[in-house]
């Protein structure tokens, strides 16, 4: 009988299936600062502004979102000092964008 190993959070993945933001749909990297209530965040984004994020309702029970997690977000077009969080990526894949330099503008 073999056993399956499974990687730690914190080593690498992978990067052949990435998901990336997508600059026609306003979406960009941040880095979440501080909680700030249910499904509230404060996220420092790729462009320099600190944003007020909300985990939208998919994301709300299945995904933790912690201080220092990489997010990508969605700028809202109407008010563009809120954004919706779209994605979170774990330890080793925020280690990879880094080192490609995909963060520039960000405190990684």
């Amino acid at each position: 009988m073999t056993r399956k190993k499974f990687k730690k959070n914190n080593e690498e993945e992978s990067p052949r299936k990435m998901r990336m933001p997508r600059e026609k749909d306003n979406e960009q990297f941040a880095i979440a600062i501080k909680r700030q209530g249910t499904d509230q965040i404060k996220a420092i984004c790729q462009d320099g502004l600190e944003r007020s994020c909300r985990i939208t309702g998919k994301m709300k029970k299945k995904v933790w979102i912690r201080e220092g997690d990489l997010l990508i977000i969605k700028v809202w077009d109407f008010q563009p000092s809120k954004a919706d969080i779209v994605w979170r990526y774990l330890g080793g894949q925020k280690n990879f964008l880094a080192r490609k330099g995909y963060l520039k503008g960000l405190p990684v």
